[in-house]
């Protein structure tokens, strides 16, 4: 699992392990040796992990993480919005270079099938709903570009090698270990602090997933048949303005 320390990665992980799987977590190397939100996995969980440190952007460490894989799941990626205005290229480099790269290793090593992430944002704003996968893309911010050359980086190997790669695309994804800067936590921790809430626009609608439902469509796109090649949206169809979602969360 690339990108196992974050959000939907950890959950991820630990659905794995769940399932009686053997597990390589595969988390971007700092001094400080921090694992992400795996730091929140309870310690039995932990001990049936490996922890391999690396960074995507390296093809030595991405090919030694993959080594012996029979699925590999790419979630990681730089995925700030506005982080991608300041520095586009780092997330070039990150999302389509280390994509590439993981790709790459997956071909080598001759795995099974690559579940690689895409995200809702490749759509861009919405030209009509509900959205489904003929939706044109729009590179709207520098990730959501570099999220578009990661997913064609997908499709051409693919189309191209024949590796057996199938990506699976989330939209709006909350629940436990989000971090605070997503709209749900930023509600919730606003009221509990008692304060005034402090938003946007509320009119735009959102399509909510919780993340054991997208974790269940990770695990579905590694064993189904008839998806390789394929781009799935993954969600709930139902739609909610994020005025009605404050208004929801303050009655909870």
């Amino acid at each position: 699992v690339a990108g196992a320390g974050g959000f939907i990665g950890s959950h991820l992980v630990e659905a794995l392990v769940a399932e009686g799987h053997r597990v390589r977590a595969f988390v971007r190397y700092t001094g400080r040796q921090e694992i992400g939100s795996l730091r929140f996995l309870p310690e039995e969980t932990l001990r049936e992990i490996e922890i391999v440190q690396g960074d995507l952007r390296a093809s030595d460490s991405v090919t030694r993480a993959v080594k012996g894989a029979q699925w590999v799941f790419h979630l990681g990626a730089l995925i700030s919005i506005p982080h991608s205005y300041l520095s586009p290229d780092e997330n070039f480099s990150t999302n389509v270079m280390g994509t590439l790269n993981v790709l790459q290793a997956a071909r080598a090593a001759g795995v099974e099938r690559v579940v690689h992430t895409s995200s809702s944002e490749v759509y861009g704003t919405a030209r009509y709903v509900p959205m489904d996968e003929l939706h044109p893309l729009q590179g709207q911010s520098p990730y959501s570009a570099s999220k578009i050359g990661a997913d064609k980086m997908a499709e051409s190997f693919h189309c191209s090698f024949g590796l057996p790669v199938v990506t699976v695309r989330p939209f709006n994804v909350f629940g436990p270990r989000q971090s605070t800067r997503a709209v749900i936590p930023t509600i919730i921790t606003q009221y509990l602090r008692g304060e005034k809430i402090h938003l946007g626009n509320l009119h735009p609608t959102r399509d909510f997933t919780f993340v054991e439902e997208t974790v269940g469509a990770f695990l579905k796109a590694a064993r189904a048949s008839g998806v390789l090649g394929r781009e799935i949206n993954v969600g709930s169809s139902r739609e909610i303005p994020i005025g009605d979602l404050v208004s929801l969360v303050g009655r909870l």
